[in-house]
């Protein structure tokens, strides 16, 4: 990842925008957020989005402009940001952990239902009333299955698009498809901003006025609480980073699919497991994913030769010291999710990476492959 080679790639736009909002002299929640809601709201095809000042605060504000709090239960999957199950328990709320499908890393919509029915057998007084799914690493969770159980239970659907910005299911971008999305502009998204920030998302006019009235205060008259809220205000100069940056996504997107189909293509002779990308969804590659036994050594060899790799995540929420005995998991455990951590390992993607680095990377992955095979 590699957030100031995205800033240089748009200079002289981005320096041109932050002068006008220092100049302009508005720093809160002023034209500039308002414009990038707007806009945010058509591209993900919604009505409404509501600025606010992290990835985690949105998912908190969407939980409570939903309803969602004290002695309430949350789906969602254990392999994600902990940032997920942090803003679960910011509600107030309990979050029951579901395995994932090996392949895709997203949630597993069968589990989901045997969490839901063994939560609703093992404590009736206690209802799931919301699943999170995470679309991970840029790629769709199953949301035709998803949205499926959620309709049979009842349940709220808030979309975790943290890392999925343009990604799209059967044609329509998520974020649209739930009941409420919320997203992340911490700098190495996909839209990143140049410091933290956020945004709910929704088609529902209540929602988006409740989650308006949270992120300030509960105020619909300044200084005057219709309920309480919290700060968590999206500012104008993030604002107006990001209407710069949104301008050019479908574009860099586009370029991580490129950079994607040459690591699928130079290493479909490995014993490196590649992606999996849904014939329904529309991948964007915040993250190019492969998995190994042998990860550690890989991740060796590549620092060895300069490249650091990343691992997103090492340890699954459910096996967190801050979460071992907080969290609820589905019957049977997460084998998936942490046969999962053990293996995977991210590979160098950003819009502004190189073919030739690219393949160099790919190189340097089935030169130490060979070398592994063979001494096996």
């Amino acid at each position: 990842m590699d957030p100031h080679a995205n800033y240089l790639a748009h200079r002289a736009e981005i320096d041109d925008a932050i002068r006008k909002v220092l100049e302009g002299g508005r720093y809160i929640l002023g034209p500039e957020v308002a414009s990038f809601e707007r806009e945010f709201a058509g591209y993900v095809g919604v009505r409404h989005a509501v600025g606010v000042g992290s990835g985690t605060e949105a998912l908190h504000l969407a939980l409570l402009a939903s309803g969602i709090g004290r002695g309430d239960v949350v789906a969602t999957a254990s392999h994600t940001a902990v940032a997920t199950v942090a803003a679960i328990e910011l509600a107030g709320a309990t979050p029951l952990l579901v395995d994932i499908e090996p392949r895709t890393y997203t949630m597993d919509p069968e589990r989901l239902e045997e969490a839901i029915l063994s939560q609703r057998s093992a404590s009736p007084s206690v209802l799931v009333r919301a699943v999170i799914p995470v679309h991970l690493y840029g790629q769709p969770a199953d949301l035709t299955a998803i949205l499926a159980v959620a309709r049979r239970h009842g349940l709220r659907v808030i979309e975790d698009a943290a890392q999925a910005h343009g990604a799209s299911w059967n044609g329509r971008r998520v974020g649209a498809l739930g009941d409420v999305a919320a997203f992340s502009f911490y700098p190495t998204k996909n839209l990143g901003a140049l410091g933290d920030g956020g945004a709910v998302v929704t088609d529902d006019p209540a929602l988006a006025e409740r989650a308006r009235l949270l992120r300030e205060y509960g105020w619909r008259e300044r200084y005057v609480s219709e309920f309480a809220g919290t700060n968590s205000r999206l500012d104008e100069l993030q604002a107006a980073v990001l209407r710069v940056k949104l301008r050019h996504l479908e574009a860099e997107n586009a370029r991580r699919r490129e950079i994607a189909a040459i690591y699928d293509k130079e290493l479909a002779v490995s014993s490196i497991g590649l992606p999996v990308a849904r014939s329904e969804g529309g991948h964007v590659y915040h993250q190019y994913v492969v998995r190994s036994p042998r990860r550690d050594a890989l991740i060796e060899e590549l620092a060895g030769r300069g490249t650091r790799l990343l691992i997103h995540y090492p340890q699954p929420v459910h096996l967190q010291p801050a979460y071992r005995s907080r969290a609820l998991l589905q019957p049977g455990g997460l084998p998936h999710t942490e046969q999962a951590c053990r293996e995977i390992v991210s590979l160098p993607m950003h819009p502004h990476l190189t073919d030739a680095q690219a393949r160099t990377v790919a190189e340097w992955i089935l030169s130490w492959d060979r070398a592994a095979v063979k001494r096996a």
